[in-house]
């Protein structure tokens, strides 16, 4: 019997009830094929490889990272409380040493749901690993995450929730913006002035291939990772990039995934997109998992693979190294941008319009971040969308006194006649209050 060099857990949940059409590509295909894929190889029969039924998330669980208006339950299905608990099944599992690593292959996905949500963004209601990773801050301790996005698409949602957070290292490797939905993930975004650089994105050209994307990997992301020495590394592992993906202009391989899991060594890896799900999805799976449990991967290969159409041009290895070179700068720098950003400030204030290209919403928000050096500082959301304005307010896990006495104030000082709903969500002592206003 074959044995698998690391323990490695598993859940599926290919969510058989939710799917914005029949034939769009975030359908519940996205993972049957793979889970065929993973039968009829043995992969489960492997000493070593377990399989872990998803649980449910709860309430608050959602309530720990998001706002959602005008609440959870028009804002969620019951596959997302279980896509959501399936991630933190895997995360449970791993932090209670029942295997030493995890990927939760779950659906609906989540990494471009933001921290305010009204609806669907980018196919995804909530963020499934936020809820995952503040659900083990709460329960284990954990405190230094790194987040890596790999889905060819910018985790813009993900940055917007750990924006302000200097304990979580947030980076993205996607297809370039300028080219591709969200149209996010620059260079010059960076986080919030409390945080800054904690938030670092790799913008890659167009028909970048394994060798730009493992290059980005070995020259920017490892060494990144371990000057950050997080707690635990979390893969968004989007499967986008693969060169026969239908909405992507990507030209990574099953291999490439591969190689890219051994060398970021993930603790958890939860699913994102990925819409090639007959030629891609169930090779891109296998061969994260056979990475994760450290067994051989190399007869892993897709049937029309061809190393030469999909390498990429002299071009796009000088703007990958170009881009990667920058993003170490930017790194360099951090705590002297930051000091700048923070510079005889006492708040400040970002505006934004976001579209929820999913059900058509627009919002707009005004953001207020008390400028600390204690800890990442207390925020304030004004919210507006379908006509409705509401406030919400977000008290960080490790708030200092001062902030967490401003976030009070702003709760219990607001006229409620403004807002139609106040929200105050007070991590530092896991409590949500809310006031329903009469607009």
């Amino acid at each position: 019997m074959l044995q698998a060099k690391n323990k490695t857990g598993l859940v599926f949940f290919p969510a058989f009830d939710w799917a914005i059409s029949p034939t769009h590509p975030e359908r519940e295909e996205r993972l049957l094929y793979t889970q065929d894929q993973v039968f009829e190889e043995g992969i489960l029969d492997i000493e070593g490889i377990y399989e872990f039924k998803p649980d449910l998330v709860t309430k608050k669980d959602v309530q720990r990272v998001h706002f959602c208006f005008p609440d959870l339950w028009t804002v969620m299905t019951e596959s997302h409380f279980i896509s959501a608990g399936g991630a933190k099944t895997i995360a449970m599992a791993v932090m209670d040493k029942q295997v030493e690593n995890g990927f939760a292959l779950v659906r609906p996905p989540g990494h471009h749901a933001n921290r305010v949500v009204h609806g669907a963004r980018g196919f995804c209601n909530i963020n499934i690993e936020a809820i995952m990773i503040e659900y083990i801050r709460q329960a284990y301790g954990v405190n230094r995450v790194a987040i890596v996005d790999t889905d060819c698409h910018h985790g813009d949602g993900t940055q917007d929730i750990y924006w302000h957070d200097p304990d979580t290292l947030f980076i993205s490797i996607h297809q370039d913006g300028r080219t591709l939905y969200p149209g996010s993930g620059f260079l010059y975004e960076l986080g919030g002035p409390n945080a800054m650089g904690t938030t670092l994105n790799i913008p890659l050209p167009p028909y970048t291939s394994g060798e730009g994307i493992l290059y980005a990997i070995n020259e920017v992301v490892l060494p990144i990772l371990e000057d950050f020495q997080p707690e635990i590394i979390i893969n968004s592992a989007g499967q986008d990039n693969h060169y026969s993906d239908p909405i992507t202009n990507m030209n990574f391989s099953a291999q490439g995934y591969a190689e890219l899991t051994t060398l970021l060594k993930p603790d958890i890896a939860v699913l994102e997109g990925g819409y090639a799900i007959e030629g891609a999805l169930p090779y891109v799976n296998a061969g994260i998992i056979l990475a994760m449990a450290g067994m051989d991967y190399s007869h892993l290969i897709e049937p029309d693979y061809d190393p030469v159409k999909v390498s990429q041009s002299s071009d796009v290895t000088r703007q990958v190294e170009k881009v990667c070179s920058r993003v170490l700068n930017n790194w360099d720098q951090r705590r002297d941008l930051g000091k700048l950003a923070r510079k005889d400030r006492d708040f400040v204030n970002r505006k934004r319009t976001i579209y929820y290209d999913t059900d058509d919403i627009h919002e707009t928000q005004d953001e207020t971040i008390r400028v600390c050096h204690k800890c990442g500082g207390v925020l304030k959301i004004d919210s507006s969308a379908r006509n409705k304005r509401v406030l919400a307010i977000h008290i960080p896990r490790n708030a200092c006194d001062a902030c967490r006495d401003q976030g009070f104030a702003w709760y219990e000082q607001t006229e409620q006649a403004n807002y139609q709903q106040i929200i105050l969500q007070d991590r530092l002592s896991d409590v949500i209050e809310e006031k329903i206003g009469s607009v």
